[in-house]
């Protein structure tokens, strides 16, 4: 299912590999639309549009949203004039995205469709820039994860750039050690985490996240390299942060907040820390021809 203004009126819809049923029924909740508006969830997306604007070509290139979830990353984009078009295997997200295109009537979104990471349906060398700030942590196995950087990697121009996002491996047990989620059910899953980077939430407890895959930072250099990216750099998005029990507290604060912020620049990528943010950001360039 596409949906379309008049930039891509006979676009054929993305084919849909379909992801687990657990991940979906996850994401089918509708939660992810009100992840960003907590302070944890705004220290995220602040950060985000951070490294992500820093090395935006201008406009208007194109821009291709794969994982796009309710449309957050590719509205702020489609009003600043770049033509976005944003692919998500959950319907619920591509009608969320959908919505939020149409109340921003002078900057809609090119293109919402139904789609998979792994199987993108567009043109080699035809987009300047692709975010994948989700699909890699819910690509279990690393050939899956290769095949959807192979995929960016195809449809970018030469010398276009993505911003690719992680889950750390520390990150479940850093959370769930401050939250206080110690109970022995939790601490099964942090220990599978930590030992093979394979999170899974078997009970479906719903403060335990769903079936994910968790990078340490050198396996995340690692898959971008094998995809023939050049890579620019890993950085960290939250900084040390996020672990604040009182981060709603400070967050709050003007002062506060751009403190924490001047921090987690400060530390974006400092390999020695790295690890300690909840989500990775590699942002690499394509320098040869797809092969």
């Amino acid at each position: 299912m596409c949906k379309q203004n008049s930039l891509q009126e006979n676009h054929p819809p993305i084919y849909n590999k379909k992801l687990s049923s657990e991940i979906m029924a996850h994401y089918e909740q509708g939660d992810e639309i009100r992840r960003l508006f907590s302070s944890l969830g705004q220290l995220e997306e602040t950060r985000m549009r951070e490294l992500i604007a820093r090395h935006l070509p201008a406009t208007p290139a194109v821009i291709y949203d794969v994982g796009g979830g309710p449309g957050s990353y590719a509205c702020w984009l489609a009003k600043q004039g770049y033509e976005v078009h944003l692919v998500d295997p959950v319907p619920l997200h591509v009608e969320q995205a959908s919505a939020a295109s149409q109340a921003q009537p002078d900057h809609p979104v090119a293109e919402l469709c139904i789609g998979d990471a792994r199987h993108l349906d567009r043109p080699e060398d035809s987009v300047d820039v692709v975010l994948m700030l989700g699909p890699l942590y819910h690509l279990t196995e690393q050939h899956e994860r290769i095949a959807a950087l192979r995929e960016s990697y195809r449809i970018l121009r030469k010398g276009g750039i993505i911003f690719a996002v992680a889950i750390s491996r520390y990150a479940s047990t850093l959370h769930g050690m401050i939250d206080g989620n110690m109970d022995p059910e939790f601490i099964k899953i942090a220990s599978r985490d930590l030992r093979e980077g394979q999170h899974r939430n078997p009970n479906e407890h719903p403060r335990y996240f769903t079936t994910a895959f968790l990078h340490r930072p050198e396996e995340f250099k690692s898959e971008i390299e094998k995809a023939g990216f050049n890579l620019e750099g890993l950085f960290g998005i939250q900084g040390p942060a996020w672990l604040l029990q009182n981060l709603e507290e400070q967050w709050a604060d003007a002062s506060h907040r751009e403190r924490l912020l001047h921090i987690a620049r400060s530390l974006e990528n400092e390999p020695s820390v790295i690890g300690v943010n909840a989500h990775i950001m590699a942002i690499a360039r394509k320098t040869k021809d797809f092969a």
